[in-house]
């Protein structure tokens, strides 16, 4: 019995032995894996954005004067030339005096001065959008025989798209130009004897200058008007562009023709966008934390207006993400797994089950992933979010595993 005593004994030793054994064996730390890989990979200027009418048209009162009742809302549609906005009536003799007779001659050589002045413009926009065509139409066909790069292209479209906004423009102008002048002659032709008129039963009306929709209406019952008093804002709500405020220093890292994606419009599906314009005036604009910026209004052109005119109307907002920079194959590495080490970049690289420590080189980056340049292969296994129990030589395991 006493050598099985001392076999119990010794069993017991050996098994204390080695749970204190196991018990002090280093523990795997459980962290995320990502593993490297190629991809593409988008830099954006993000920041939110409001839609706006391109084109607005306020109709103002021509002259003082009874304004009577206006029937139509905001919304409804409106025909150039045929859609009687409202009418105004003579209220007292103030019309008829000599005073008011000069200021309506005033206002019709001035508007025939701006009609003047429009129509030049007119025309420089018109061989500006020819010439603009014809060298769109020339890269184009080059294009199809790799004569030329895509970028030349697109420039070339987004300059034609230029010149196509600045022809409607110009002549909304020269429209706009010449119903002022048809107003204030008008104007001038209806005044006379005050019995005279009143017994013709003398009204002035005012129809609609341009088709589209009513906007806003400024004064919707009847009042006393005076001349130059705002009536109603009118535009065509289908034909939108997207205005997003930007830091200044942001604003210099972006080019006319720039993709844009639009995001958190509403819909389901991002939309198309380019940039158009960048103002080139800042402003000073006070944030949430209470801290000045300096920011720029960057104007943007949907690259389809029927798909968002049925939908989008003036101020919605939305979100945008202006292209800086794109590929579609690099080596990416999430930004999850960065960290700094000194004056670089590092990563923990998981090999033969342990953390070493990679130095890595970036280029591009964005809020989730970045550009590598050298220090990481395809199919290394980097450490997310790696914590104060990862260092150099720790032993890890995979969380999923």
């Amino acid at each position: 019995m006493t050598w099985l005593r001392r076999f119990m004994i010794l069993l017991l030793s050996g098994g204390v032995v080695a749970a204190i054994a196991l018990a002090m064996r280093p523990r795997p730390v459980p962290v995320d894996v990502a593993t490297i890989g190629r991809g593409p990979l988008i830099v954006t200027i993000s920041d939110d954005g409001r839609t706006r009418i391109r084109e607005r048209y306020v109709v103002s009162a021509p002259l003082s004067g009874r304004l009577i009742r206006i029937a139509l809302d905001p919304g409804d549609e409106v025909v150039a030339g045929e859609t009687l906005l409202t009418t105004i009536e003579p209220t007292d003799p103030a019309l008829l005096d000599p005073r008011a007779v000069a200021l309506a001659e005033a206002r019709v050589r001035a508007a025939e001065a701006r009609a003047n002045l429009a129509k030049p413009r007119l025309a420089s926009a018109k061989e500006t959008l020819n010439l603009e065509e014809t060298e769109y139409g020339r890269l184009n066909r080059l294009q199809s025989k790799n004569a030329v790069s895509a970028q030349q292209l697109d420039k070339q479209r987004a300059a034609f798209r230029q010149a196509e906004n600045d022809y409607s423009a110009a002549s909304f102008e020269v429209e706009i130009a010449e119903f002022e002048l048809q107003q204030a002659e008008a104007a001038l032709l209806r005044t006379g004897d005050k019995e005279v008129t009143e017994s013709n039963g003398w009204s002035f009306p005012i129809t609609s200058p341009i088709s589209g929709r009513v906007l806003r209406v400024f004064q919707e019952s009847s009042t006393i008007i005076n001349a130059g008093e705002r009536i109603l804002e009118l535009g065509d709500p289908t034909d939108l562009e997207v205005e997003v405020d930007v830091l200044s220093t942001d604003a210099v890292k972006i080019q006319p023709g720039a993709r844009v994606i639009l995001n958190q419009w509403g819909g389901e599906q991002p939309l198309d966008a380019r940039v158009r314009l960048i103002e080139p005036a800042a402003f000073t604009k006070v944030s949430a934390l209470g801290i000045e910026e300096q920011r720029v209004n960057v104007i943007i052109d949907f690259a389809s207006t029927e798909e968002v005119g049925a939908v989008l109307g003036d101020g919605f907002r939305v979100e945008a993400d202006i292209v800086r920079w794109e590929s579609d194959d690099v080596l990416i590495v999430p930004t999850a797994a960065l960290f700094r080490e000194s004056e670089n970049w590092a990563v923990f690289v998981i090999f033969e089950g342990k953390a070493s420590l990679r130095h890595v080189e970036l280029g591009h980056r964005n809020d989730n992933a970045a550009e590598i340049l050298d220090g990481l292969q395809p199919g290394d296994e980097v450490i997310l979010y790696p914590g104060d129990r990862v260092d150099v030589g720790t032993l890890v395991q995979r969380r999923s595993e």
